[in-house]
């Protein structure tokens, strides 16, 4: 089976192809090419799996190449993990966004807007040319902000493009062990959008454990969501919030603390780059778990909960249960259907999916709490207004997403993002990796 992993020279390659070594089941990946328009950065990286693969047997085979259209050629899975702008862009739209005075995380609020403006065109092309030289691929996007992405590539790939994240599978995990249970014998009751959700139940054999989770103060505060939110927040939600709603429900806060994350893995990352090796690529990639959402807290990570949800076996489970035809139950990002009642069919919403070779299907939840109805319709239609700005290209269009943004609330400041970015409407913007 042939993978082609698009954004090839990235950091978090690795830890897919890590995922791939380890799995001898029937009908594994066999030959993986990497893509990426930065070929220094892809021998980077094809150093560091020759050195993961170099005591195993049959490992996949590894190639690299520039060249889109070749890469794709015969591909039965295509891993989307791009970065339109590079850290760079993401350092500047943290930057843009903290300097008119809201919110510049990646994938919320202004940056999230700024990321998605770049980015759509690209996944867009990305698409067209898989329908063309790949069209029986299955398409596994993780290229954020990933639900606007998965939505837009839509368009051209229908429901072969499936949207996949971590954040809900290492909530799922935490919370689990904070109840005493295995996550693998739970059904997570989640509901939302990417970077937007909420756990409302762990039923295990019918019975919800989360109520008894909820009452025991000690054993919430006991992981990272519990520390995020604290106790009290999270008995009156009656639910586990994802925890990118940090930056809704404690938005002065997270704007004040004014860390930028694009800046710090920029500068990491250069130096993994500059002499890359298994050993510094270890290292730089055990930093960066740690110091991850670093802003929202006043201590270090726990251990446990630097084992988050691992969007590699996100998707190595994925591509399983598509090629052998084994169902599987993953939370995923797909066209909503008729599953969370708050938005129309074919919105893209991140939900618990049964998959099987005919591809992931949404089931049925216990809907979006109702406070955070409000929130999921709006930022629907931002992402919907992101995806218009940028298939038109016209000025009018981003700064209605960004002023329609929660986390912007401004026509004027939204005017000052899109007019003062260096890399939106004429900057230079080009396709670099994760």
């Amino acid at each position: 089976m042939k993978l082609v992993i698009l954004g090839g020279g990235g950091f978090r390659v690795p830890l897919v192809y890590r995922a791939l070594l380890a799995d001898r089941s029937p009908g594994r990946v066999t030959e993986v090419v990497l893509h990426d328009l930065d070929a220094s950065r892809l021998a980077a990286v094809c150093g560091v799996l020759a050195e993961l693969a170099a005591d195993v047997s049959d490992a996949p085979t590894v190639t690299a190449s520039t060249d889109l259209d070749e890469a794709l050629r015969g591909a039965d899975f295509v891993f989307s993990a791009i970065r339109v702008g590079g850290l760079g862009g993401r350092a500047a739209d943290e930057s843009v966004a903290a300097g008119c005075g809201v919110l510049g995380q990646e994938t919320v609020g202004a940056g999230g807007v700024a990321y998605g403006l770049r980015t759509v065109p690209v996944a867009l092309d990305i698409a067209r040319r898989i329908s063309v030289h790949a069209p029986d691929a299955w398409v596994i996007n993780f290229t954020n902000p990933a639900g606007m992405v998965t939505e837009a590539m839509t368009a051209h790939l229908g429901d072969r493009v499936i949207g996949i994240c971590d954040s809900p599978v290492g909530l799922g995990k935490r919370v689990a062990r904070a109840a005493g249970v295995e996550v693998a014998d739970a059904w997570l009751d989640y509901a939302g959008l990417n970077h937007l959700g909420w756990l409302r139940g762990v039923h295990v054999r019918g019975h919800d454990v989360l109520p008894d989770l909820l009452a025991d103060a000690e054993r919430l505060e006991s992981f990272e969501e519990g520390k995020l939110f604290g106790a009290e927040w999270l008995r009156s939600l009656g639910a586990i919030p994802n925890e990118y709603l940090h930056y809704y429900y404690f938005t002065r806060e997270a704007v004040a603390s004014g860390a930028s994350r694009g800046a710090f893995l920029l500068d990491q990352q250069k130096r993994f780059y500059d002499a890359p090796s298994l050993e510094s690529w270890e290292r730089t990639r055990l930093e960066r778990e740690q110091t991850y959402m670093a802003e929202t807290r006043d201590e270090e990570r726990d251990a446990d909960d630097l084992d988050g949800g691992g969007y590699d076996q996100v998707a190595l489970e994925l591509m399983h249960a598509i090629a052998s035809d084994k169902r599987a139950t993953l939370i995923l990002n797909v066209p909503n259907r008729t599953t969370l009642t708050c938005l129309d069919v074919d919105a893209v919403v991140e939900v618990p999916c049964l998959v099987d070779a005919n591809g992931a299907r949404p089931v049925a939840v216990s809907q979006v709490p109702d406070e955070g109805v409000g929130l999921v319709t709006s930022l629907k239609v931002v992402e919907r207004a992101t995806i218009k700005a940028a298939i038109s290209g016209e000025r009018a269009h981003a700064v209605k997403a960004l002023a329609l943004h929660p986390l912007v609330d401004s026509v004027a400041v939204a005017r000052k993002i899109v007019d003062t970015h260096p890399l939106l409407f004429g900057g230079d913007a080009r396709r670099g990796t994760a």
